[in-house]
């Protein structure tokens, strides 16, 4: 028999801010183990689940859900936003002086959410991670996780661990300092690491998905990684740069070359193939930096509009509770 859980007239301590895509067939189990979770704490608690405009109609459960528990909080977006932006809203509504992000679908254990607390406390760290030692994933979900964030690492530049996701608790400075970060394109464990708050690693367990499969393939992990790096990263502007000063260099020996060859009367006459592979070579480079480039701008462009990253189209807040 687990405790009650602590009224929240007292002020919360912990907030667990949940998106949802997918999976409202465990959202009433996953209310439930977090509320098991933390009643043995002694602590006042609330919990958020954003609705990402999930296909399977979660809003009417999570407004079920809510309706029964004091302790919970639902919101809606206007539209399909992303899981960051997702988190992103929940987090900009709860008020814990922790926060613990994790996902919908049961894979993170919330079981181990009184773990994390007591090292965050008991070890004096802002951040704790979960480290999901053995990953429960198909071959194929572990195999595109690893290609992201290898290149994820390789362009900005920051080793990233595929051990670790979302899930993780977090103190109120960590909350409000990625809050006050205004970009749109939204990745919420690079935007914790880059603020440099006390960080650790907790291995937890890691449990099968309880219900539908994961909507990022190997294809939407690896432009979310290219997004991500053109927000955080100067780098592909640098190879660009880069590739552009080797092809000088290239292109000045060519030259040299050709010059002695004519001198040593071994050219008579140019070649077609070498000026229209010279042609097709520059051109593309061209087109390629060109790209690039206004990638950057595009991007430049979205944060300059400062239009939100999320809007919230309806909220349980203000429905009485049961």
């Amino acid at each position: 028999m687990t405790a009650a859980p602590v009224p929240l007239t007292l002020p919360i301590e912990l907030s667990v801010v949940v998106p949802v895509y997918g999976c409202v067939g465990c959202l009433e189990e996953l209310a439930d183990q977090v509320e098991a979770a933390v009643a043995g704490m002694d602590i006042a608690f609330e919990m958020i689940l954003v609705d990402d405009a999930s296909p399977d109609g979660a809003w009417g459960r999570i407004q079920e859900l809510a309706a029964t528990r004091a302790w919970l909080t639902g919101l809606r977006l206007s539209r399909n936003f992303g899981q960051h932006s997702a988190i992103s809203a929940g987090i900009e509504h709860a008020s814990g002086r922790w926060t613990v992000v994790m996902d919908c679908d049961l894979q993170d254990v919330p079981a181990e959410i009184p773990r994390l607390y007591r090292k965050a406390l008991e070890e004096n760290y802002e951040v704790v991670f979960a480290q999901r030692v053995e990953r429960q994933d198909t071959p194929l979900k572990r195999l595109s996780s690893w290609g992201f964030f290898a290149t994820l690492g390789w362009l900005t530049g920051v080793p990233q661990d595929p051990s670790t996701a979302n899930f993780g608790i977090f103190h109120r400075k960590v909350i409000d300092a990625v809050c006050a970060m205004p970009e749109r394109d939204r990745s919420f464990p690079l935007m914790v690491k880059w603020a440099g708050f006390r960080t650790a690693k907790l291995p937890v367990r890691h449990q099968q998905r309880a219900q539908g499969e994961s909507s990022y393939t190997l294809r939407r992990l690896l432009r979310l990684a290219m997004n991500i790096a053109l927000g955080y990263s100067e780098k592909p502007l640098r190879m660009v740069a880069g590739t552009g000063i080797f092809c000088a260099l290239v292109a000045f020996v060519m030259v040299a070359i050709s010059m002695l060859r004519w001198w040593d009367g071994d050219i008579q006459v140019a070649g077609y193939t070498s000026i229209i592979a010279a042609i097709w070579l520059i051109g593309g480079l061209m087109m390629f930096s060109m790209g690039v480039v206004g990638l950057y701008v595009g991007q430049v462009f979205r944060n300059v509009q400062r239009r939100p990253y999320y809007i919230v189209a309806d909220t349980t807040a203000e429905a009485p509770h049961g």
